[in-house]
């Protein structure tokens, strides 16, 4: 079996941290699976024996290991940011648009539609453009 490349020694500091987190059960599963690795690495326990004991997978171990040597324990326990398009509409723009379709409906409407508030979206230059999809999801996600 090869040599490890990314070996864990936790601190005293690190160690307390991360015993409280297990114990208060007050953090997201993917953080506590994390700091669960961390403390199985420090106390020597291999790949496999961690594997076992946490039913993760390999690459996951030698991620977490990797994460920690080369960036510390917030680095090992947090995600980084995913890569992607930055939303169209903030908290300032979600509650323009909830405040426009409560608002009363243009003449010649019944009521709003997804493309009259994606219209009107452009029009109060909350956006440059914006799809009726976009705005269907925000309603979606603030009803």
């Amino acid at each position: 079996m090869p040599k490890k490349l990314y070996h864990i020694n936790l601190n005293d500091e690190e160690q307390q941290t991360l015993f409280e987190m297990t114990r208060k059960g007050k953090i997201k599963a993917r953080q506590m699976k994390r700091a669960m690795i961390l403390l199985k690495a420090n106390e020597g326990l291999s790949d496999p024996q961690i594997m076992a004991a946490l039913n993760v997978s390999r690459p996951c171990v030698e991620r977490i290991r990797k994460r920690f040597v080369l960036g510390g324990l917030q680095k090992a326990l947090n995600e980084d940011p995913r890569p992607g398009q930055r939303r169209k509409l903030d908290g300032r723009g979600e509650a323009t648009l909830i405040a426009t379709a409560c608002s009363q409906v243009p003449e010649g409407h019944e009521h709003w539609t997804l493309r009259l508030l994606a219209g009107k979206m452009v029009e109060l230059e909350v956006v440059d453009s914006i799809s009726h999809e976009t705005i269907r999801r925000t309603l979606k996600k603030m009803r």
